[in-house]
């Protein structure tokens, strides 16, 4: 459940986020920065979902997830292919996400 929230989140963000960038580096109308904020919302909430016994804890592994969907939106919204570096990069970024989640605690 960890990972679909943590999908989600990272789909908000990015999602309101590219609103801000398509307003001010694209040209698109003024009104995409009200979705925006709404998605930013969206994904400050979603972040709260997750089961972490600190919000700082519960962010930096969320960094992971990130830039994976990151990724992810540059290939399937952007049409720009991630290359082998980017992928590494990604995969190194989840693994320590998952290191700082699912690490043991003593």
């Amino acid at each position: 459940m960890t990972a679909a929230i943590y999908l989600f989140a990272a789909l908000a963000e990015i999602a309101g986020c590219f609103a801000f960038w398509s307003v001010l580096r694209l040209g698109a109308s003024p009104i995409w920065l009200a979705a925006g904020v709404v998605s930013l919302i969206v994904f400050a909430w979603a972040l709260t979902l997750v089961d972490a016994a600190a919000a700082g804890r519960a962010y930096a592994a969320y960094g992971g997830v990130y830039v994976a969907a990151s990724l992810g939106w540059l290939w399937a919204v952007e049409g720009v292919r991630p290359d082998r570096w980017d992928v590494m990069g990604s995969a190194i970024c989840v693994m320590g996400a998952a290191v700082v989640l699912f690490g043991p605690r003593g």
